[in-house]
């Protein structure tokens, strides 16, 4: 009997390696939105010819990330206009948008989806240019790919990439920075942050595209809801938009709460851990709400507010008491208990940093814009790991990494990658 129990113990030890192993990376910053993996034995260090399992050529530019569902890579680009040139961006009108599936194993491209955009779109100058026009990272259910392209619509295909539905949330565009919220699903829902297309949060059937509620007041909010749960185990859906922090019930819209917030234009994601909401943006401010109130919670429920580092761009990683984030170029630590700052260092030569940081294994990986990705030790001592080029590749990278199989999939204007230990 004994000797039956320490085999199930081994079976169940190898099988539960095997699942996260193979966790899928079905949304922006993977499980939950918050840029943790639970992965084990990725590559710190890579290069042209160092851990790349394949490298595949990507019909156009952007700055959505992978997603995947077990062997299939999905990744969305765009072409026709503006892919690379701002100074020659050629005839707006050529715009159209791509719906790509990859096969993991190869690196080959299952089946692609082409589609025409809805004109006018945003004008590509300025910092208008800076992420084009396919920022929002794709969302599955594991039967179901959902896609958001602004005022271009949400489409949802199966898995095979037979189309099902397509609804449009809103018409309107921002003349500047263009759309980046990527969608999210929560039970039968699909819920999409279309504050530039209407001024709203829209929560759609995820199985007929039927709007199921409207939420307005989003304004100057390019960020990802987050789902949140609360102390007393309750669901609540979080967004940052300028001036507030704001909560609503997933299930209808109705809003929860709201809270003083970052007072100028949002990019970055809220993280959430153990009920505690935290937030930063332009404007350097960052900040600590408590989930679980209900009305204006600014003097009941915060519980720091800070008005020295915050992000432009990049979303925070929570881990272990601290919080990790890149502000440009500058990395920071911050002490999610209080709010005191741990550290800021400049990673050299980096340039622009906007994808948000992944963690895994105690390590945060910073993807920059046009010098590769800096590798640092994820405690509250700065300690760079790796700065890990491609010497053949210069694109420009705005994505966030994603995870799956074992293996780093890290996209750019040009190519996706596959990188793991070889």
């Amino acid at each position: 009997m004994q000797r039956y129990h320490r085999f199930a113990w081994v079976l169940l030890l190898l099988l539960g390696g095997n699942l996260a192993l193979r966790a899928d990376w079905r949304q922006f910053r993977g499980p939950g939105g918050l840029g943790v993996s639970s992965a084990t034995g990725l590559p710190t260090e890579w290069s042209s010819t160092k851990n790349i399992i394949w490298k595949l050529k990507l019909p156009g530019a952007g700055g959505s990330s992978p997603v995947t569902v077990g062997d299939r890579i999905f990744v969305t680009c765009y072409s026709g206009y503006a892919a690379l040139d701002q100074k020659d961006p050629g005839n707006m009108e050529d715009l159209k948008r791509h719906v790509l599936c990859v096969d993991q194993k190869r690196g080959t491209i299952l089946w692609s989806k082409e589609f025409a955009a809805l004109m006018p779109e945003h004008k590509y100058k300025g910092e208008g240019s800076y992420h084009g026009y396919s920022s929002s990272t794709p969302t599955s259910d594991g039967e179901r790919l959902y896609v958001f392209f602004g005022k271009s619509g949400v489409y949802c295909f199966d898995l095979d990439g037979k189309q099902l539905w397509h609804v449009s949330v809103g018409s309107k565009i921002h003349g500047s920075w263009g759309s980046a919220a990527s969608p999210l699903l929560y039970k039968n829902l699909l819920i999409v942050n279309a504050g530039i297309e209407s001024g709203a949060l829209v929560a759609l059937d995820k199985m007929t595209g039927k709007e199921v509620w409207r939420t307005p007041g989003i304004n100057s909010a390019w960020d990802t809801p987050v789902l949140v749960k609360t102390s007393a185990n309750e669901t609540e859906l979080v967004v940052s938009i300028q001036g507030r922090l704001r909560s609503f019930d997933p299930d209808t819209g109705k809003e929860l709460w709201n809270a003083d917030g970052i007072h100028r234009y949002i990019c970055p994601s809220v993280v959430a851990h153990d009920g505690v909401v935290y937030a930063t943006g332009g404007g350097h401010t960052t900040l600590a709400i408590k989930a679980g109130g209900r009305g204006d919670v600014t003097k009941t429920h915060t519980l720091w507010y800070d008005k020295k580092k915050g992000s432009n761009v990049s979303s925070p990683v929570y881990h272990e008491g601290y919080l990790y984030w890149a502000d440009n170029n500058l990395v920071c630590c911050q002490e999610a208990a209080t709010g005191k700052y741990v550290f800021s260092e400049r990673f050299k030569n980096s340039g622009m940093i906007w994808a948000s940081p992944l963690l895994v294994e105690a390590k945060l990986y910073f993807p920059s814009q046009r010098n590769g990705t800096y590798v640092i030790a994820a405690r509250p001592k700065f300690e760079l790991l790796a700065h890990n080029r491609f010497e053949d590749d210069s694109s420009r990278g705005n994505a966030s990494l994603a995870v799956n199989n074992g293996q780093l999939l890290l996209r750019n204007d040009q190519y996706l990658y596959c990188i793991g230990k070889r």
